[in-house]
C-alpha cells in the first residue's frame, strides 16, 4: 500500500533524503526518551496478529500463489486497538507489535514453496518437521541481517528507498492523531469470513460459477464437448480481495496468463489430440476421453511450470548488479562487527556480535542433527545439507535485503530454485535418492527460502524502528517469538490444509489446492533425484519460450506464467477485484481524495482476504475432524484422548445431521439448479458493499484530516 501524498508530521524533514554533510537524524522519539516498547498488550498482540494472518497468508499462497503482506494490517490494527487504552503515546509499542506480527507473512513465504511438494511427492512430513525446518530458516535469517543493520539503515540513509517500510511507518504515525483505518479493517474481515463460510461450510450458494453447467446454458455445453472450452470462476471473497491488493495491471496480466492456458492451449491439445486413440504422454487417458480439466492438468500446466521456473531465472540476472554489490556486505557486517559500549545510544543498540555468533553455531548445530535424522542417519549427508544451508542462507541474505530496500520485491522464488538445484546436483553425487534425498532438498530448500524471506522483511522492520526511535535489539530478540509463533501455526495449517483439500487430485480431494510454487519446487527434485522419473521436458521449454517472448516485449513474465499454471476458475475472481479497485481509485474529486479512497480500498480488501482466508482454514478444519483424520500423538496417552474422541464424534454427526437436513429439505436440488446464479449475484453484491465500505472510509479519513489541520 502507498503512503497518502501527505507525510505524516511526526517524522523530521530529513527522513526520506540523504543526510548533508554533518547532519544527524533524529528519530521520532529521541533517544534520550525510553517510553514503553515491549509491553504484555505489544506482546500479547503481535502473537495474536502473527496467528492469524499465519493462517490467512498460507491459505492464500496455497490456492492462488500469492502470499499476503501481513505487516500492514498488522500495523493498522496496532494503532486501532491502541487508541482503546488511556495511555496516548503507544508509537514504540506499536512497532514491536508489527515488527512481531510480521513473521507470518516471512515464514508462510519460506513453507507454501517447499512443504506442499513434501506432500506431493508423497513424504508426509510431520509438523515437528515443518517447524524445525522454519524456525531454524527465520532464525539464521534474523541473525544474519543484524551486523548489516547500521550499514542498511543509517549509512544508506535516504539513498535507498525502503517503499514497504514507508508505507508501513506513515501509517504508524499517522496513528497518533486518528483512528487509523482498524474499523475498516475489522468490518472487512467479518466480511469476508461470512461470505466464504457461507459458501465453505453452509452452502448456501454456489462458490464455482461454470458455463458448462448452468451459466451459458446449452452453449456452454456445446463449447465444453466441441472443443474443451469452459469459462469457470470461482466467486469467493478471499480471491476477490486478492485481485484488489494486486490491482487492475497484475490481475490482468495473470488472467491474460490463464485466458492463454484455458481458451487457447486447452481447445488446441484436444482438437491435434482427440484423433489419436493412444494415451500421449505425461497424460493418464486418451485425450478424446479427457475433460478440460485433465487436458490442462497433464499438458499445459507444466508449460506453466516451466515460465514460472524461466521467469524465475530471469528476475535474478536482472538483478545481477543487486546481488553482486550485495555479496561482500556479509563480510563487511562480520568483520566490522563490534560490541555496543555503555556510550551507544539507545536507538543504535544491537544484540552483541559474539551472542550473534553464538547463536548461529547453535541453530547450525541444531539444523546438522535435523539432516542426521531425516537422511536416515548419514554423517555425510548431514553436515553437506548444513553447509549448503548455512552457505547459501550467508550468501544470498544481503541480496533478499538490498532488494527489498531498492525495490520492495523479494526475489526469493529464484533463489529458492537455485538452491533446490545446487543441493540436488550436490547430493546427487553421494548418491542420495529416493525419500530420505528428497526430503533433505526439500528441508534445505525451506530453511534458506525462510532465511530469505524473514532477512528481507526485517530489515524493514529495522528501518522502521529507525526512522521511529524503537530500539533495535528489542526488535531483534522479540522477532524470535514472532518465528516460533508462526512456524508453529504454518506447520498446523499446512496440515490441515493438505489434509481437508490436499495438493494432489484423488477421489478424496477432487478440488486440490494449486500450490503452484509447491509443484514447481516438487519438478525440480523430481527431475534430479527421482528414478526413472518421466520429465516432459519439451512442455517445460515451451513454458520457459514463453517466459522470454514475454520478456522481450516488457510484459510481467512471471505474473503471466503463474497465470498458466493456475487454473482460469481462480485468475477470473482476481481480474475482478482488481476491475473494482480501478473503478473506486477511479472517482474522486481531486487527486487527495483518489488517494483516500484507493488506500481504504486496500485496507477493504486486506481484510476480506484474511477473513475469507480463515473461513477456508475453519472448513478445512471441520473436514478434517469430519474425516477423524488426526494425528494425536502424546494426546493417545492422557485424558485429552476421550475429549479429543467426543468433539470428533459430535463434528461427525453435525456433518451428517447437516447434510441430512441439506438433501430432505429440497435445498441440494434448489442448490444445483439455481446456486450458481446466485452465486453470480452475491460476488456483485460483494464487490459493491466493499465499494460502500471504502467510500465511506475515505470520506471518513479526509474529514478527520481536514478537522485535525484547522486545530
Amino acid at each position: 500500500m502507498e503512503p497518502s501524498g501527505n507525510k505524516s508530521k511526526l517524522l523530521p524533514e530529513n527522513a526520506y533524503r540523504p543526510l548533508n554533510e554533518g547532519e544527524v537524524y533524529k528519530s521520532v522519539v529521541p533517544a534520550s526518551e525510553s517510553p514503553p516498547e515491549t509491553t504484555v498488550r505489544a506482546v500479547i498482540m503481535g502473537c495474536i496478529g502473527v496467528a492469524v494472518f499465519t493462517f490467512a497468508a498460507a491459505y492464500i499462497g496455497l490456492k492462488a500463489g500469492n502470499v499476503i503482506e501481513t505487516a500492514i494490517p498488522i500495523a493498522i490494527l496496532a494503532v486501532f486497538f491502541g487508541k482503546m487504552f488511556a495511555r496516548k503515546n503507544h508509537l514504540l509499542e506499536n512497532v514491536i507489535i508489527q515488527s512481531i506480527g510480521a513473521a507470518a507473512g516471512v515464514v508462510v513465504a519460506g513453507a507454501v514453496f517447499t512443504i506442499p511438494a513434501m506432500y506431493i511427492l508423497g513424504l508426509k512430513p510431520s509438523i515437528v518437521d515443518i517447524f524445525l525446518a522454519c524456525s531454524i530458516g527465520g532464525f539464521l535469517g534474523v541473525l544474519l541481517i543484524i551486523p548489516l543493520r547500521k550499514y542498511f539503515v543509517r549509512d544508506e540513509h535516504g539513498k535507498l528507498p525502503f517503499p514497504e517500510a514507508t508505507a508501513t511507518t506513515e501509517i504508524l504515525c499517522s496513528g497518533e492523531g486518528s483512528g487509523g483505518g482498524g474499523k475498516t479493517l475489522l468490518t472487512a474481515f467479518g466480511l469476508g469470513f461470512l461470505f466464504d463460510f457461507c459458501i465453505e461450510v453452509f452452502r448456501f450458494w454456489e462458490g464455482r460459477l461454470d458455463t458448462a453447467k448452468h451459466l451459458a446454458g446449452a452453449v456452454g455445453e456445446k463449447m465444453n464437448e466441441k472443443y474443451r472450452m469452459v469459462l469457470e470462476m470461482e466467486a469467493t471473497a478471499a480471491l476477490f480481495g486478492l485481485g484488489y491488493i494486486i490491482g487492475i495491471k497484475y490481475a490482468a496480466v495473470i488472467c491474460a496468463g490463464s485466458v492463454l492456458a484455458n481458451l487457447v492451449l486447452v481447445p488446441m491439445v484436444f482438437m491435434i489430440g482427440a484423433g489419436s486413440e493412444e494415451v500421449i504422454f505425461p497424460g493418464t487417458k486418451v485425450i478424446s476421453q479427457s475433460s478440460a480439466a485433465e487436458i490442462f492438468t497433464s499438458y499445459v500446466r507444466p508449460i506453466g511450470i516451466g515460465a514460472i521456473a524461466m521467469a524465475g531465472m530471469i528476475s535474478i540476472c536482472k538483478m545481477g548488479k543487486i546481488i553482486v554489490g550485495s555479496l561482500s556486505l556479509g563480510f563487511k557486517g562480520i568483520a566490522g562487527g563490534k560490541a555496543d559500549t555503555a556510550d551507544t545510544p539507545r536507538t543504535d543498540l544491537d544484540i552483541q556480535p559474539r551472542n550473534v555468533m553464538l547463536l548461529e553455531f547453535l541453530f547450525v548445530i541444531i539444523m546438522f542433527f535435523i539432516f542426521f535424522y531425516v537422511a536416515d542417519w548419514q554423517f555425510e549427508v548431514a553436515l553437506i545439507g548444513t553447509v549448503v544451508t548455512a552457505a547459501l542462507a550467508f550468501l544470498f541474505t544481503p541480496v533478499a535485503a538490498r532488494a527489498i530496500a531498492i525495490v520492495g520485491v523479494n526475489p526469493v522464488s529464484g533463489m529458492t530454485m537455485i538452491t533446490l538445484i545446487i543441493a540436488c546436483a550436490i547430493l546427487a553425487t553421494t548418491g542420495l535418492s529416493g525419500p530420505a534425498g528428497q526430503m533433505t532438498v526439500l528441508i534445505i530448500g525451506c530453511a534458506v527460502c525462510t532465511a530469505l524471506s524473514t532477512s528481507g522483511a526485517f530489515i524493514s522492520d529495522l528501518k522502521i524502528g529507525y526512522w521511529l526511535g524503537a530500539t533495535p535489539v528489542r526488535q531483534q530478540r522479540w522477532k524470535f517469538l514472532g518465528i516460533i509463533v508462526a512456524s508453529i501455526c504454518v506447520g498446523l495449517v499446512i496440515h490441515v490444509l493438505a489434509t481437508g483439500y490436499g495438493f494432489v487430485a484423488d477421489a478424496e480431494h477432487p478440488n486440490p489446492l494449486p500450490a503452484p510454487q509447491g509443484n514447481l519446487m516438487k519438478t525440480i527434485v523430481e527431475t534430479t533425484l527421482v528414478e526413472d522419473a518421466q520429465i516432459p521436458w519439451l512442455l517445460y521449454g515451451m513454458g520457459a519460450a514463453i517466459a522470454i517472448m514475454l520478456e522481450m516485449t516488457a510484459l510481467p513474465a512471471l505474473a503471466f506464467a503463474l497465470g498458466i499454471y493456475l487454473p482460469l476458475y481462480i485468475n477470473l475472481p482476481v481480474l475482478a477485484g482488481g476491475f473494482a479497485a480501478w473503478l473506486l481509485s477511479r472517482k474522486g474529486r481531486d487527486k487527495r481524495e483518489k488517494s483516500a479512497r484507493k488506500n481504504q480500498g486496500i485496507l477493504v480488501a486486506s481484510g476480506l482476504v484474511a477473513g475469507a482466508a480463515i473461513a477456508g482454514v475453519v472448513s478445512a478444519i471441520l473436514k478434517t475432524l469430519d474425516q477423524k483424520d488426526l494425528k494425536l500423538g502424546i494426546f493417545e496417552t492422557t485424558g485429552f484422548k476421550g475429549a479429543i474422541d467426543k468433539t470428533l464424534n459430535v463434528s461427525h454427526e453435525f456433518a451428517q445431521d447437516a447434510e441430512g437436513v441439506w438433501k430432505a429439505t429440497g435445498a441440494k436440488e434448489w442448490f444445483e439448479n439455481n446456486g450458481t446464479l446466485f452465486g453470480l449475484i452475491m460476488i456483485i453484491v460483494l464487490g459493491a458493499i466493499c465499494h460502500f465500505v471504502a467510500s465511506g472510509a475515505a470520506r471518513k479519513q479526509l474529514e478527520e484530516e481536514d478537522s485535525g489541520s484547522s486545530e
